[in-house]
């Protein structure tokens, strides 16, 4: 599956560093969307040959881009779009079990409070009935320099 246009037309991300192919579910303060990591991507070639797992590193992208998503809608509807939610902190993250090649994930970010131009959020990942991980992150809301004003 390829993203949806949604999702292409809120972040600027792109395949291959692209983790979340549709928004599935959203609310004011939280946002719900899918990604299956096919086998044939190309970091699983060396992560782990031959026993592929999902680097977290990746899992955490994920989680992060669902809040890209979800700051995107934010900021859109405050009338500030064109700009781009930079991560600033990142704490307790926390692993519970490896994914693997084919398994489709439900990744949600949730807006947890706002302030002093930060937005503090909350993720977590899910595969199945499996917690895969959750994760507490900071964003700031930034026009890019040199970016043309919206």
């Amino acid at each position: 599956m390829s993203a949806s246009p949604d999702v292409l037309a809120l972040i600027p991300h792109r395949p291959p560093f692209l983790f979340v192919d549709e928004i599935v579910a959203e609310t004011a303060d939280t946002l719900t969307a899918r990604r299956t990591f096919r086998a044939d991507e190309e970091f699983y070639r060396g992560h782990y040959p031959g026993a592929p797992i999902t680097p977290g590193v990746l899992l955490c992208e994920a989680v992060f881009q669902t809040g890209a998503l979800l700051m995107a809608r934010s900021m859109a509807g405050q009338g500030r779009p064109g700009g781009v939610p930079l991560l600033a902190k990142i704490s307790d993250v926390r692993f519970r079990h490896p994914l693997f090649p084919g398994e489709t994930i439900i990744i949600e970010a949730r807006k947890k409070e706002s302030m002093g131009g930060f937005t503090m959020m909350s993720g977590s990942i899910r595969s199945g009935e499996k917690r895969v991980l959750t994760v507490d992150f900071s964003v700031a809301w930034k026009v890019p320099e040199g970016a043309p004003p919206a």
